[in-house]
């Protein structure tokens, strides 16, 4: 069998996995008897939590459970009768299938329902409660990578939003892009330099009604940045405009740009430039669709590589 540059870390990585889960169960109580200090057990709860969610005009059957939730038929149906012994669940003829019977909750069904769902998330809450706002954001935000990356349909679209910086994302920023730019077009450590003198100029210098940075955030993790800087007094400048790898796709890149561009406008700026260098195809693309044009180039020997530099502008 051929291995591949990765395989040898594949037993650390079923290792690492099954103690995620082993933590996991133990967190959330799995494996006990009973679910959040009540008579219920995780199976009854987690039927109770698909019969409540199922739309009025399409209920729940036992065999659409089975599908949904990988479970025995035989297992299940002994689930649903002990549900059923309690008063919380009722079987009916389906609305749009005389031979098929429909699970739906009883009025005491709803109320036991209610109260453990509260219960639960008072647990969850007291669990997130110690977490900073960052850290929270993070630990959601990957619970969101692990859902999509395990093939999970209902797990949410990857989004971002655009924030000012906080301390410690201006690290973050030169940090990732320097790594970036060094995995895919094998630039020095000498570019890590002129971002860290870019972004240390923006704050030794920093005029706020005239210059902005945009941090870009996405699932608790920094994925993207824009700065506009004062040139002179109408025109400005935009520099290190950044997409992470992980944000590619989401529109982030144009997104920046045209914030870049409200903002320059709307404090008088009558003119925006920008340097890059040729080799960057997705971010002349960019800049190319949001209006900019080529006015220099220049061939320079910078952060190990013979490139192209290129200054584009647009009128405001």
């Amino acid at each position: 069998m051929t291995m591949t540059a990765s395989s040898h870390l594949l037993p650390d990585r079923i290792v690492a996995v099954r103690q995620f889960n082993r933590f996991h169960t133990r967190l959330v109580g799995a494996l006990g008897d009973r679910v959040l200090h009540s008579d219920y057990s995780l199976p009854q709860l987690r039927l109770l939590y698909e019969m409540a969610h199922a739309p009025a005009q399409a209920p729940a059957s036992a065999a659409q459970l089975g599908r949904d939730l990988g479970m025995d038929p035989g297992y299940l149906s002994r689930l649903i009768s002990s549900l059923e012994e309690r008063g919380l669940v009722q079987r009916e003829a389906s609305p749009d299938h005389g031979k098929r019977l429909a699970l739906r909750l009883t009025d005491e069904g709803r109320r036991v329902f209610a109260g453990l769902e509260a219960a639960s998330a008072a647990e969850v809450a007291a669990l997130l409660q110690p977490l900073s706002e960052a850290d929270q954001a993070r630990l959601v935000g990957a619970m969101a990578q692990v859902r999509r990356l395990l093939g999970d349909t209902e797990a949410p679209a990857k989004a971002f939003i655009l924030r000012d910086p906080r301390p410690g994302d201006l690290g973050i920023v030169i940090q990732k892009q320097a790594e970036l730019y060094a995995q895919e077009y094998g630039w020095d450590w000498t570019f890590e330099g002129l971002l860290a003198e870019i972004v240390g100029q923006y704050v030794k210098s920093h005029d706020p009604a005239r210059e902005r940075c945009w941090i870009a955030e996405s699932e608790g993790e920094v994925v993207g940045s824009a700065f506009v800087v004062k040139q002179d007094d109408d025109t400005a400048k935009l520099r290190m405009l950044y997409v992470d790898a992980s944000a590619r796709g989401l529109g982030l890149g144009r997104r920046l740009v045209d914030e870049c561009l409200r903002f320059a406008r709307a404090q008088g700026y009558r003119r925006m430039v920008l340097w890059t260098n040729d080799i960057l195809v997705s971010a002349r693309r960019i800049y190319q669709a949001a209006g900019f044009e080529l006015i220099e180039e220049d061939r320079h020997h910078s952060f190990g590589k013979d490139l192209v530099g290129q200054v584009w502008a647009r009128d405001l």
